[in-house]
């Protein structure tokens, strides 16, 4: 008994640093991978243009 409520205690933590880290609004990694993403095809673009 003691041990299945060690391991839902910690797939309660793994689940609230995920959600903290990774989905944390404008300051998860989510949020900086799509802005990065959306600037490097905002300069392919404009390479693609060329002068």
């Amino acid at each position: 008994m003691r041990n299945i409520l060690i391991t839902v205690m910690m797939l309660i933590v793994v689940a609230l640093l995920f959600t903290n880290i990774v989905n944390n609004g404008s300051t998860g990694m989510r949020n900086n991978i799509q802005t990065k993403g959306e600037t490097a095809n905002t300069d392919i673009s404009a390479l693609r243009a060329g002068p």
